[in-house]
């Protein structure tokens, strides 16, 4: 699995109330939740990103609450993937029960710049900055991870083995 896009760069700590406000949270309407994805952190976010770019953040990505809506927003405006320094544990672990692409490199998450088209291969780990000419390794994910983010999220992945 493949992802390419423009990067849009973010700090450290960037908590779920900045990915999504909690005053957008009386749905759960992936559509509706998308419409104001990262809107506390960049409020031109959603105008500016087009389907497939990638979100490239500092450390603790996703720090804050436990709820789900935070990277369901983010699948949801098509965000292909999230570049980290590091992802806080509940956010990474939603991000994988969902079926939300993300990968920690620190070299690549300080390294590149708004703006860089970057290319990832998620079964190697490997990280393009095509703009640079740089490339980076980041751990890949085990096959069976893999699998639950191909398929679009874990319920997806335990539907598709009872049918």
């Amino acid at each position: 699995m493949k992802a390419h896009g423009k990067a849009w760069k973010f700090g450290n700590d960037i908590n779920t109330d900045e990915i999504v406000p909690a005053r957008y949270l009386n749905t759960s309407d992936p559509d509706e939740l998308a419409k104001h994805c990262m809107e506390d952190a960049d409020d031109k976010f959603m105008e500016k990103m087009a389907p497939g770019d990638i979100i490239v953040a500092g450390s603790n990505f996703g720090c804050g609450s436990s709820r789900e809506h935070a990277p369901i927003a983010i699948k949801a405006a098509k965000v292909s993937c999230v570049i980290a320094d590091s992802f806080a544990r509940i956010f990474f672990r939603n991000s994988i029960n969902i079926g939300l692409p993300i990968i920690e490199s620190p070299e690549a998450a300080a390294e590149i710049n708004e703006g860089d088209e970057i290319e990832i291969d998620f079964d190697s780990g490997t990280i393009e900055n095509k703009t640079s000419g740089k490339t980076y390794q980041a751990k890949p994910f085990p096959p069976f991870m893999q699998d639950i983010i191909k398929k679009g999220g874990l319920m997806n992945k335990v539907r598709s083995e009872l049918s």
